[in-house]
């Protein structure tokens, strides 16, 4: 209704000045029989009150329509009685099939590039695998720092490959009962290299009989990265305390919670409300350049679709911890 009063305002404007002109040149004709004037108005504002009534009942679910931004655009109703909502309902119409094929053709796009994308990372993780047999084989301090940058090539094609799936979560999902204890010594024996070349040791502390409903393969690509990201923040020192990754695992509030902490840099409160955000790398990101801020996004993003919640808590100069519970 208020849009039907606005758009029609000017019209009623127009014709009260119409009307006053009229009269007035009337007036100044010499016509001074204000009854017949009077009536003649009444008769013609009848008239005028009559078109805005017409007007409004036959655009009624037009107005509502444009009044509620295109959620009621099923209650347009029969057009047939007005132009206007008639075209504009061709209009909408025809403006949704666009729509619709666009989308279908972004999503075949979207489909055909994460394919690609797949393919290309399959394709890149055999020659990988060969170049790690083969430096394994050698103990030259060359051959050690070629197997090293294979582990950083492995872990850059996961993190692509991973991050190609996310969309396609719930397909590439396989949920079951597992150990937690197993799970934990999983993700950090396949770090192992990481660890020894960074001097850093890790100490698993989670009970055995601790079992949780998850995915195997997602959950330990999350624990890759945050095993990832302690041994990344541990300074090089040569405290031996500072230098150790503790995971541990419990029951706390009545379910399973794992947890991996460091004694690392830490990180500034102002970061800490957008570490979960995608790319962003923050103030220790800026000293790290292997930063890509992708890491804790891609674990909080797996959390949410298995249904686990995550934490964090981090002092700066003290180390961090991420929680997990189940």
């Amino acid at each position: 209704m208020r849009l039907f009063v606005r758009e029609q305002a000017p019209l009623a404007a127009v014709y009260a000045a119409q009307l006053a002109l009229t009269a007035l040149v009337y007036w100044l004709d010499g016509y001074r029989n204000v009854e017949n004037a009077l009536y003649a108005a009444l008769l013609s504002g009848a008239l005028f009150a009559g078109y805005l009534t017409y007007r409004y009942v036959t655009h009624r679910r037009f107005y509502q329509l444009l009044e509620s931004g295109g959620e009621r655009e099923a209650e347009l109703g029969d057009p047939s009685s007005s132009p206007l909502p008639e075209h504009l309902q061709r209009l909408l119409r025809l403006q949704l099939r666009r729509s619709r094929t666009e989308l279908q053709q972004v999503r075949q796009t979207i489909d055909a590039h994460i394919q690609f994308i797949n393919q290309w990372v399959h394709q890149m993780k055999t020659p990988l695998a060969i170049v790690h047999l083969i430096v394994q084989r050698e103990d030259d301090a060359r051959f050690q720092a070629i197997g090293d940058e294979t582990d950083r090539l492995q872990k850059g094609l996961d993190m692509v490959l991973y991050t190609a799936r996310l969309d396609a979560f719930e397909q590439d999902m396989h949920v079951e009962t597992l150990e937690l204890a197993e799970l934990a010594r999983a993700a950090a024996s396949q770090q192992k290299r990481l660890f020894i070349r960074n001097r850093v040791f890790p100490s698993i502390d989670v009970p055995a009989g601790i079992r949780v409903a998850t995915d195997e393969k997602w959950l330990i690509f999350a624990l890759t990265q945050l095993l990832t990201n302690a041994v990344k923040y541990t300074p090089k020192t040569k405290e031996p305390a500072r230098r150790v990754v503790y995971v541990r695992g419990a029951m706390e509030d009545g379910g399973a919670m794992l947890e991996v902490r460091d004694r690392g840099i830490g990180i500034p409160d102002s970061d800490l409300p957008r570490v979960f955000n995608p790319y962003f790398t923050g103030e220790n990101g800026r000293t790290v350049q292997e930063a890509t801020g992708m890491g804790l996004y891609l674990v909080k993003q797996i959390c949410d679709k298995l249904g686990h919640r995550i934490e964090i808590e981090s002092e700066v100069g003290t180390g961090t911890v991420v929680r997990i519970r189940f």
